[in-house]
């Protein structure tokens, strides 16, 4: 079995796959029961847990998808599978002593959730503190956030002009990302090396600007013309991606260098790019 397709937790081996479509990682349920309780059969301790926990019962069966993954004998079979967000509150109901840490941990994110709600900056100020941790410089992380409130203001026109969030505001992205940079974002993820990754977090500061240029343009356009519906911002999207794309075919021009480039800010290995 492919290392990609586990994860060790407490030394026991847990199986994964990854739905490439919906870009999410899905964690074999049974085995997580398994590596939190040490249960002869995870199987049939699962199916106590749901009789048990009632409201368990009813997340699990509405919400995790039964995927193909391999079992330990090679050969694919489909078992229930949970994305990070369903094993998180599977642990909230198991009764062990591995599975406190995780408790723990889920308490203080909530917390601290509840304090950025009331307190807004607190969220920026953790998001800063986080990309220094991962090596981040200062430059890039003011661009990055600059690049985080352009775009916050065009999804907050989008709802404004009745465009629907979820599907409706990933297509509209994927208009201006795929007019600017001659790539759709699962394309340009693909070229990164990115699966679950966000993508913005692993672009280089020229790919940050052209994005933020890309997505002022199309507010403004949308603005301008009054754009309602998905309809008519799917003009005013494809319009203002196309402004940053001249820009960007200008200077590349100019320098002879791509803006749209493969590198990420994973740990550097062999035939892995970096960026600085």
């Amino acid at each position: 079995m492919s290392n990609q397709n586990l994860i060790l937790f407490e030394s026991k081996q847990v199986r994964r796959f990854y739905d490439a479509e919906k870009e999410v990682w899905y964690f074999s349920v049974v085995d997580i029961v398994q590596a939190l309780t040490d249960s002869i059969n995870p199987t049939d301790y699962l199916k106590k847990l749901r009789k048990r926990d009632k409201e368990l019962g009813v997340y699990v069966g509405t919400n995790c998808p039964h995927v193909e993954m391999l079992n330990h004998d090679g050969k694919k079979r489909k078992t229930l599978g949970g994305n990070v967000e369903h094993i998180l509150r599977l642990i909230q109901s198991i009764p062990s002593p591995k599975a406190e840490p995780f408790k723990k941990w889920l308490a203080k994110v909530g917390y601290e959730r509840m304090q950025e709600i009331a307190d807004p900056a607190q969220s920026l100020d953790r998001a800063r503190e986080n990309w220094q941790n991962l090596g981040r410089s200062e430059k890039w992380i003011q661009q990055r956030m600059t690049g985080q409130e352009t775009r916050n203001k065009l999804t907050d026109y989008w709802k404004e002009s009745g465009v629907e969030k979820g599907d409706e505001f990933a297509l509209l992205t994927n208009i201006i990302h795929q007019e600017w940079t001659g790539l759709t974002v699962k394309k340009h993820k693909d070229l990164k090396g990115l699966k679950s990754q966000n993508l913005r977090d692993h672009m280089s500061e020229a790919e940050l600007i052209f994005t933020a240029l890309a997505e002022l343009s199309t507010r403004q356009i949308a603005e301008t013309e009054q754009s309602i519906g998905l309809k008519q911002n799917a003009k005013a999207s494809k319009k203002g991606g196309t402004i940053a794309k001249n820009a960007r075919i200008e200077l590349e021009g100019i320098t002879g260098q791509s803006v749209v480039t493969g590198v990420n800010f994973f740990p550097t290995k062999k035939g892995n790019k970096k960026l600085k």
